[in-house]
Protein backbone atom coordinates (compact mmCIF):
# COMPACT_ATOMS: atom_id res chain seq x y z
CA UNK A 1 0.00 0.00 0.00
CA UNK A 2 1.65 3.48 -1.05
CA UNK A 3 1.60 6.06 1.99
CA UNK A 4 0.72 9.41 1.27
CA UNK A 5 0.50 12.53 3.19
CA UNK A 6 -2.84 15.18 2.64
CA UNK A 7 -2.12 18.69 1.97
CA UNK A 8 -4.84 21.15 2.28
CA UNK A 9 -4.89 25.16 1.48
CA UNK A 10 -8.05 26.51 1.89
CA UNK A 11 -8.35 30.22 0.57
CA UNK A 12 -10.68 32.92 0.22
CA UNK A 13 -11.17 32.32 -3.41
CA UNK A 14 -10.09 28.67 -4.01
CA UNK A 15 -9.19 25.45 -1.88
CA UNK A 16 -6.42 23.10 -3.25
CA UNK A 17 -5.28 19.99 -2.37
CA UNK A 18 -3.04 17.58 -2.39
CA UNK A 19 -2.04 13.88 -2.04
CA UNK A 20 2.08 14.17 -1.99
CA UNK A 21 3.22 10.58 -1.83
CA UNK A 22 6.48 8.98 0.43
CA UNK A 23 8.69 9.19 -2.81
CA UNK A 24 7.50 12.90 -3.76
CA UNK A 25 5.20 12.57 -6.17
CA UNK A 26 1.78 14.08 -7.13
CA UNK A 27 -0.81 11.00 -6.88
CA UNK A 28 -4.10 13.53 -7.45
CA UNK A 29 -4.53 17.36 -7.05
CA UNK A 30 -7.47 19.18 -6.63
CA UNK A 31 -8.49 22.97 -7.13
CA UNK A 32 -12.12 23.89 -6.20
CA UNK A 33 -13.58 27.89 -5.90
CA UNK A 34 -13.92 28.29 -2.36
CA UNK A 35 -17.41 30.55 -2.56
CA UNK A 36 -17.22 31.53 0.57
CA UNK A 37 -18.26 28.07 2.15
CA UNK A 38 -15.51 26.45 3.28
CA UNK A 39 -16.74 23.61 5.24
CA UNK A 40 -18.69 22.90 2.38
CA UNK A 41 -16.12 22.70 -0.06
CA UNK A 42 -13.72 20.51 2.35
CA UNK A 43 -16.20 18.04 1.73
CA UNK A 44 -16.63 18.22 -2.01
CA UNK A 45 -12.56 17.99 -2.11
CA UNK A 46 -12.54 14.98 0.35
CA UNK A 47 -15.12 13.65 -1.94
CA UNK A 48 -13.48 13.86 -5.07
CA UNK A 49 -9.80 12.78 -3.50
CA UNK A 50 -11.32 9.87 -2.27
CA UNK A 51 -12.89 9.32 -5.40
CA UNK A 52 -9.90 9.95 -7.53
CA UNK A 53 -7.87 6.69 -5.55
CA UNK A 54 -10.91 4.45 -5.44
CA UNK A 55 -9.04 1.02 -6.46
CA UNK A 56 -5.80 2.63 -5.45
CA UNK A 57 -3.81 0.73 -2.61
CA UNK A 58 -3.06 4.44 -0.85
CA UNK A 59 -2.77 5.32 3.07
CA UNK A 60 -3.24 8.36 4.51
CA UNK A 61 -0.44 8.88 7.16
CA UNK A 62 -0.31 12.57 7.72
CA UNK A 63 -2.56 15.58 6.77
CA UNK A 64 -1.44 19.50 6.86
CA UNK A 65 -3.43 22.83 6.24
CA UNK A 66 -2.67 26.15 5.04
CA UNK A 67 -4.47 29.40 3.82
CA UNK A 68 -6.40 31.89 5.83
CA UNK A 69 -8.44 29.12 7.32
CA UNK A 70 -6.20 26.73 7.76
CA UNK A 71 -7.30 26.07 11.30
CA UNK A 72 -10.71 25.24 10.22
CA UNK A 73 -9.55 22.78 7.79
CA UNK A 74 -7.25 21.71 10.54
CA UNK A 75 -9.66 21.20 13.08
CA UNK A 76 -12.12 19.19 10.49
CA UNK A 77 -9.90 17.19 9.10
CA UNK A 78 -7.80 16.33 12.38
CA UNK A 79 -4.61 17.91 11.07
CA UNK A 80 -1.32 16.98 12.11
CA UNK A 81 0.39 20.29 11.21
CA UNK A 82 -1.09 23.34 10.70
CA UNK A 83 1.06 26.20 9.22
CA UNK A 84 0.90 29.62 7.51
CA UNK A 85 1.07 30.39 3.54
CA UNK A 86 4.52 31.83 3.99
CA UNK A 87 6.05 28.83 5.27
CA UNK A 88 4.00 25.96 3.56
CA UNK A 89 4.98 28.37 -0.16
CA UNK A 90 8.60 28.48 0.62
CA UNK A 91 8.52 24.59 1.65
CA UNK A 92 6.91 23.96 -1.49
CA UNK A 93 9.14 25.64 -3.64
CA UNK A 94 12.68 24.49 -1.76
CA UNK A 95 12.01 21.25 -2.46
CA UNK A 96 11.47 21.62 -5.92
CA UNK A 97 14.45 23.93 -6.66
CA UNK A 98 16.47 24.17 -3.43
CA UNK A 99 18.88 26.74 -5.07
CA UNK A 100 15.32 29.26 -4.98
CA UNK A 101 16.62 32.74 -3.61
CA UNK A 102 13.01 34.41 -4.88
CA UNK A 103 9.06 33.30 -4.24
CA UNK A 104 6.62 35.44 -5.99
CA UNK A 105 3.16 34.41 -5.28
CA UNK A 106 -0.28 36.16 -6.48
CA UNK A 107 -3.58 34.48 -5.55
CA UNK A 108 -7.31 35.62 -5.91
CA UNK A 109 -7.37 37.65 -2.88
CA UNK A 110 -3.54 38.11 -2.23
CA UNK A 111 -0.35 38.45 -3.12
CA UNK A 112 2.85 37.61 -1.05
CA UNK A 113 7.02 37.53 -1.62
CA UNK A 114 9.02 35.41 0.26
CA UNK A 115 13.22 35.91 0.19
CA UNK A 116 15.18 32.67 0.79
CA UNK A 117 18.69 32.75 1.09
CA UNK A 118 20.31 29.43 1.65
CA UNK A 119 17.01 27.33 2.01
CA UNK A 120 15.82 29.75 5.02
CA UNK A 121 13.02 32.59 4.44
CA UNK A 122 15.53 35.66 5.68
CA UNK A 123 12.36 38.27 5.02
CA UNK A 124 8.69 38.34 3.49
CA UNK A 125 5.63 40.67 2.72
CA UNK A 126 2.54 40.28 1.73
CA UNK A 127 -0.53 42.30 0.36
CA UNK A 128 -4.54 42.08 2.00
CA UNK A 129 -5.66 45.28 1.33
CA UNK A 130 -5.66 46.41 -2.22
CA UNK A 131 -6.90 44.18 -4.49
CA UNK A 132 -4.60 45.82 -7.47
CA UNK A 133 -2.24 43.52 -7.27
CA UNK A 134 -4.21 40.21 -7.23
CA UNK A 135 -6.19 38.00 -9.17
CA UNK A 136 -9.24 39.30 -8.63
CA UNK A 137 -8.36 42.45 -10.25
CA UNK A 138 -7.37 40.26 -13.20
CA UNK A 139 -10.75 38.67 -13.24
CA UNK A 140 -12.70 42.25 -12.83
CA UNK A 141 -10.88 43.43 -15.57
CA UNK A 142 -11.32 40.73 -17.86
CA UNK A 143 -15.10 40.50 -17.54
CA UNK A 144 -15.59 44.23 -18.03
CA UNK A 145 -13.72 43.79 -21.46
CA UNK A 146 -15.56 40.64 -22.05
CA UNK A 147 -12.39 38.56 -22.66
CA UNK A 148 -12.19 34.93 -20.84
CA UNK A 149 -9.79 35.36 -17.92
CA UNK A 150 -8.31 31.79 -19.81
CA UNK A 151 -7.34 34.36 -23.05
CA UNK A 152 -6.26 37.02 -20.82
CA UNK A 153 -2.43 36.19 -21.14
CA UNK A 154 -1.93 34.94 -24.70
CA UNK A 155 -3.95 38.18 -25.95
CA UNK A 156 -1.60 40.67 -23.50
CA UNK A 157 1.30 39.02 -25.85
CA UNK A 158 0.06 39.82 -28.94
CA UNK A 159 0.84 43.39 -27.93
CA UNK A 160 3.16 45.58 -29.59
CA UNK A 161 2.20 49.10 -28.03
CA UNK A 162 1.03 48.74 -24.22
CA UNK A 163 -0.84 51.51 -22.91
CA UNK A 164 0.22 52.48 -19.35
CA UNK A 165 -2.45 52.36 -16.85
CA UNK A 166 -2.71 53.78 -13.47
CA UNK A 167 -1.96 50.48 -11.25
CA UNK A 168 -1.75 52.25 -7.46
CA UNK A 169 -5.29 51.24 -6.79
CA UNK A 170 -8.15 48.87 -8.79
CA UNK A 171 -10.74 51.93 -9.09
CA UNK A 172 -8.33 54.01 -10.53
CA UNK A 173 -6.68 51.30 -12.61
CA UNK A 174 -10.43 50.31 -13.78
CA UNK A 175 -11.24 54.28 -14.53
CA UNK A 176 -7.94 54.62 -16.23
CA UNK A 177 -8.86 51.36 -18.80
CA UNK A 178 -12.09 52.78 -20.01
CA UNK A 179 -10.65 55.79 -20.89
CA UNK A 180 -7.85 53.98 -22.90
CA UNK A 181 -11.15 52.51 -24.39
CA UNK A 182 -12.47 55.89 -25.36
CA UNK A 183 -10.04 56.81 -26.74
CA UNK A 184 -9.68 53.86 -29.53
CA UNK A 185 -6.68 51.79 -28.08
CA UNK A 186 -6.96 48.18 -29.39
CA UNK A 187 -7.36 45.63 -27.11
CA UNK A 188 -3.73 44.20 -26.66
CA UNK A 189 -2.65 47.14 -25.75
CA UNK A 190 -5.31 47.76 -23.18
CA UNK A 191 -4.83 43.65 -21.58
CA UNK A 192 -0.71 44.65 -21.32
CA UNK A 193 -1.07 47.21 -19.72
CA UNK A 194 -3.36 45.64 -16.79
CA UNK A 195 -0.64 43.37 -16.60
CA UNK A 196 2.29 46.04 -16.22
CA UNK A 197 -0.03 48.04 -14.25
CA UNK A 198 -0.36 44.45 -11.63
CA UNK A 199 3.13 43.49 -11.98
CA UNK A 200 3.96 47.25 -10.63
CA UNK A 201 1.26 47.16 -8.19
CA UNK A 202 3.13 44.22 -7.08
CA UNK A 203 6.51 45.58 -7.06
CA UNK A 204 5.97 49.03 -5.29
CA UNK A 205 4.01 47.52 -2.64
CA UNK A 206 4.61 44.12 -1.48
CA UNK A 207 8.46 43.69 -3.33
CA UNK A 208 9.19 47.45 -2.47
CA UNK A 209 12.66 47.14 -0.40
CA UNK A 210 13.47 43.46 -1.12
CA UNK A 211 16.21 42.01 -2.94
CA UNK A 212 14.93 39.78 -5.74
CA UNK A 213 17.66 37.56 -6.88
CA UNK A 214 17.18 34.46 -9.08
CA UNK A 215 16.11 31.87 -9.00
CA UNK A 216 12.81 33.28 -8.62
CA UNK A 217 10.09 31.10 -8.60
CA UNK A 218 6.38 32.39 -9.57
CA UNK A 219 3.63 30.93 -7.62
CA UNK A 220 -0.25 30.96 -7.55
CA UNK A 221 -2.86 30.67 -9.64
CA UNK A 222 -2.01 33.93 -11.48
CA UNK A 223 1.21 32.21 -12.95
CA UNK A 224 -1.11 30.86 -15.82
CA UNK A 225 -1.31 34.24 -17.08
CA UNK A 226 1.11 34.40 -19.84
CA UNK A 227 1.25 38.43 -19.42
CA UNK A 228 1.71 38.34 -16.30
CA UNK A 229 4.74 35.99 -16.43
CA UNK A 230 5.78 38.65 -19.42
CA UNK A 231 5.62 41.47 -17.00
CA UNK A 232 7.54 40.02 -14.53
CA UNK A 233 10.38 39.53 -16.71
CA UNK A 234 10.18 42.56 -18.31
CA UNK A 235 10.17 44.84 -14.80
CA UNK A 236 12.66 42.86 -13.03
CA UNK A 237 15.08 41.84 -16.28
CA UNK A 238 14.89 38.40 -14.94
CA UNK A 239 13.48 34.99 -16.20
CA UNK A 240 11.05 33.67 -13.96
CA UNK A 241 9.96 30.29 -13.39
CA UNK A 242 6.55 28.78 -13.22
CA UNK A 243 6.82 25.15 -11.31
CA UNK A 244 4.94 22.33 -12.81
CA UNK A 245 2.31 22.58 -10.23
CA UNK A 246 2.26 26.37 -9.48
CA UNK A 247 -1.62 26.36 -8.53
CA UNK A 248 -1.57 24.19 -5.37
CA UNK A 249 2.18 24.90 -4.47
CA UNK A 250 0.72 25.95 -1.01
CA UNK A 251 -0.86 22.38 -0.47
CA UNK A 252 2.30 20.84 -1.69
CA UNK A 253 4.02 22.82 1.48
CA UNK A 254 1.01 21.33 3.91
CA UNK A 255 1.48 17.97 2.89
CA UNK A 256 5.56 17.83 2.78
CA UNK A 257 5.16 19.73 6.72
CA UNK A 258 2.85 17.22 7.73
CA UNK A 259 5.05 14.71 6.71
CA UNK A 260 8.08 16.45 8.30
CA UNK A 261 6.23 16.52 11.68
CA UNK A 262 5.35 12.76 11.64
CA UNK A 263 8.64 11.55 10.56
CA UNK A 264 10.49 13.72 13.11
CA UNK A 265 8.19 12.67 16.35
CA UNK A 266 6.96 8.76 14.94
CA UNK A 267 3.45 9.81 15.83
CA UNK A 268 0.25 8.23 13.87
CA UNK A 269 -1.72 10.48 12.09
CA UNK A 270 -4.69 12.21 13.40
CA UNK A 271 -6.81 12.20 10.08
CA UNK A 272 -10.18 11.29 10.84
CA UNK A 273 -10.56 9.80 7.86
CA UNK A 274 -13.15 10.77 4.13
CA UNK A 275 -16.19 9.85 6.14
CA UNK A 276 -15.88 13.43 7.39
CA UNK A 277 -17.24 14.60 4.24
CA UNK A 278 -20.67 13.49 5.28
CA UNK A 279 -20.92 14.59 8.54
CA UNK A 280 -23.28 18.09 9.21
CA UNK A 281 -20.59 20.87 10.45
CA UNK A 282 -21.46 23.83 11.51
CA UNK A 283 -19.74 26.92 12.12
CA UNK A 284 -20.85 30.19 14.40
CA UNK A 285 -19.84 33.05 16.57
CA UNK A 286 -20.96 34.55 19.55
CA UNK A 287 -19.10 37.45 21.65
CA UNK A 288 -17.66 36.78 25.39
CA UNK A 289 -19.16 39.26 27.74
CA UNK A 290 -16.91 38.19 30.56
CA UNK A 291 -14.52 40.79 30.30
CA UNK A 292 -14.34 44.27 28.34
CA UNK A 293 -12.12 42.83 25.36
CA UNK A 294 -15.49 41.58 24.35
CA UNK A 295 -13.55 38.52 21.96
CA UNK A 296 -15.88 37.04 19.10
CA UNK A 297 -15.98 33.62 19.75
CA UNK A 298 -15.71 30.96 16.76
CA UNK A 299 -17.43 27.92 17.46
CA UNK A 300 -17.23 24.54 15.42
CA UNK A 301 -20.19 21.93 16.04
CA UNK A 302 -20.25 18.23 14.52
CA UNK A 303 -22.90 16.73 14.40
CA UNK A 304 -24.39 18.88 16.96
CA UNK A 305 -21.35 18.36 19.34
CA UNK A 306 -18.58 21.38 19.97
CA UNK A 307 -15.22 20.25 18.12
CA UNK A 308 -13.58 23.04 18.82
CA UNK A 309 -13.41 26.95 19.82
CA UNK A 310 -11.16 29.80 19.30
CA UNK A 311 -11.04 33.94 19.48
CA UNK A 312 -10.37 34.49 22.78
CA UNK A 313 -7.41 36.78 23.89
CA UNK A 314 -7.09 34.90 27.59
CA UNK A 315 -7.84 31.34 26.06
CA UNK A 316 -10.75 30.52 27.86
CA UNK A 317 -12.68 28.97 25.08
CA UNK A 318 -9.91 27.36 23.70
CA UNK A 319 -10.00 24.96 26.75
Amino acid sequence: MEKAFLGVDVGSVSTNMVLFSQENEIITSLYLRTQGQPIKIIQEGLKQIEKSICGIPVDICGVGTTGSARRLAGIMLGADSIKNEITCHAMAAIHFMPETNTVIEIGGQDSKIIILRDGIVSDFAMNTVCAAGTGSFLDHQAARLNVPIEEFGNLALKSRNPVRIAGRCSVFAESDMIHKQQMGHALPDIVAGLCDALVRNYLNNVGKGKEILPPVVFQGGVAANAGIKAALEKALNLCVIIPKYYSVMGAIGAAILARSALNSKGNVTNFRGFSISELDYNANNFECTDCPNYCEIVNITVEGKVLARWGSRCGKWEE
